[in-house]
């Protein structure tokens, strides 16, 4: 059957999004997206493990920060396919006035934007179309600045994006830009793909993921840590995205290949 995609999305070159909705069970990829998605699966078997456990984070993050930490607006950077329970569905369920902007470039996730916008009375989600690589195009983007107030802290979220950028393009500077641009209590979350406990698996399918033309970096704990700047970590610190306050024991934390945190700017 032939395959049909929305305007601007190429079907013939795989795109990090979609096959991250592939490991979810989604339904919002193509055939060259499952076919890197299985040879990353064939090197790294608990991958779909491995999803499943960093959109967890993104739930227990959202409720701690909300909860917690008094959160009331979220600016999420590399939003994807929306999977519900989306980051302001969680938010919502607590504070219902809560405000959520997502931020992303695929165009396939502008399609699905309206489900990203379904939003209580009282609070508001939107979504813009902006990159992670031109922070400007972000934090000057007229729509965030009607939703979001830079008087009052914001939970910035970064989850498994940065490692779409290559080292040679210094993501360590446009996620500064972004943690300047942060009011003072502001809450910064990231999670990272790591190759620091199973070197020969994530190698074997990053190599996958660049052979067909992907750019995708399995960063070690010091590099991941850089993105948080002189923000005070949070407990339990940078660790394994399961061991990241979970609802109940881990058995094997480091089974799934992330580095996640959570930081407050001073």
């Amino acid at each position: 059957m032939e395959e049909v995609a929305p305007p601007g999305v190429n079907i013939n070159v795989p795109h990090s999004a979609r096959i991250y909705d592939y490991w979810l069970g989604g339904k919002d990829n193509f055939a060259v997206d499952r076919a890197v998605g299985e040879a990353m699966i064939k090197a790294i078997p608990g991958m779909r493990y491995m999803a499943g456990e960093n959109r967890k984070f993104v739930h227990r993050a959202a409720r701690d920060l909300v909860e917690k930490e008094g959160v009331r607006q979220f600016l999420d950077v590399g939003t994807g396919i929306p999977t519900r329970p989306n980051l302001h569905e969680i938010a919502q369920r607590i504070v219902p006035a809560a405000r959520v902007v997502y931020v992303d470039n695929d165009p396939i996730v502008l399609v699905h934007a309206r489900a990203l916008m379904i939003s209580t009375d009282e609070g508001r989600s939107e979504y813009i179309s902006a990159d992670i690589r031109d922070p400007d195009s972000i934090l000057n983007d007229k729509v965030l600045r009607d939703t979001l107030t830079f008087d009052e802290p914001v939970g910035l979220t970064l989850i498994a994006i940065l490692m779409l950028i290559a080292d040679e393009d210094d993501p360590w500077s446009k996620v500064a830009a972004l943690r300047d641009a942060m009011p003072s209590g502001s809450l910064l979350a990231i999670t990272h793909p790591t190759a620091d406990f199973a070197p020969d698996e994530v190698n074997t399918a990053v190599a996958a993921a660049t052979g067909a033309g992907m750019t995708l970096v399995a960063r070690p704990r010091a590099d991941v840590e850089r993105f948080f700047g002189d923000w005070e970590m949070l407990e339990p610190g940078l660790v394994p995205v399961s061991s990241w306050r979970p609802e109940e024991p881990v058995d094997d934390p480091a089974a799934a290949y992330y580095w996640a945190g959570v930081a407050r700017k001073p």
